[in-house]
């Protein structure tokens, strides 16, 4: 039962009843965070519409058993989501997952959710035999570097660039944590 004025948070797998919501928050996370990051032109093109095939797939399709989408929820409103799986960089253990994506909507950050949807990835990794994760960070993304950080994340020297069709470089570092049983 719940006390009044608790909190009614939660994580839990993504449904296929919930690509709507998730590429609704993406949209607007990424119109938030990302103003100089990425070209604004890129920004205001994205629609929650184009995205939700693939999000479709990644919920119902995944490409292995290890791949997931949880949701964060405020109630049963769905205010964020994280995507994870095995790590495809090259030269990385058989034992390395990735944080794929991490976005919360922006009217429902620092609550929280973020936080749970974090634990949640690392409790589920580490129940499918992970030992470590890694996370691509947008090198201009100080906030998302300060949350990955705080949780423990630290670089490993990976980095790369990102170059879109408009020819728009995103620079990223990655971030890497021990997933202790």
């Amino acid at each position: 039962m719940l006390t009044p004025g608790s909190a009614d948070a939660s994580v839990r797998p993504a449904r296929a009843a919930d690509v709507s919501a998730v590429a609704a928050v993406q949209v607007r996370a990424w119109r938030r965070a990302y103003p100089g990051v990425m070209p604004a032109h890129t920004l205001d093109q994205l629609r929650p519409e184009l995205l939700e095939p693939h999000w479709l797939r990644a919920v119902t399709q995944p490409p292995t058993p290890q791949h997931g989408v949880l949701v964060a929820c405020s109630g049963s409103v769905v205010v964020g989501f994280a995507a994870m799986g095995p790590c495809a960089d090259p030269g990385m253990s058989g034992t390395d997952a990735e944080l794929i994506a991490l976005e919360v909507d922006p009217s429902h950050q620092r609550t929280g959710h973020g936080s749970r949807l974090l634990s949640a990835v690392a409790d589920t990794l580490r129940g499918d035999g992970f030992g470590a994760l890694r996370v691509w960070c947008p090198v201009a993304d100080q906030g998302r570097l300060a949350f990955l950080t705080s949780a423990g994340l630290r670089p490993d020297g990976g980095r790369r660039s990102l170059r879109g069709d408009d020819g728009a470089q995103v620079d990223e570092e990655r971030l890497a944590a021990a997933l202790p049983s």
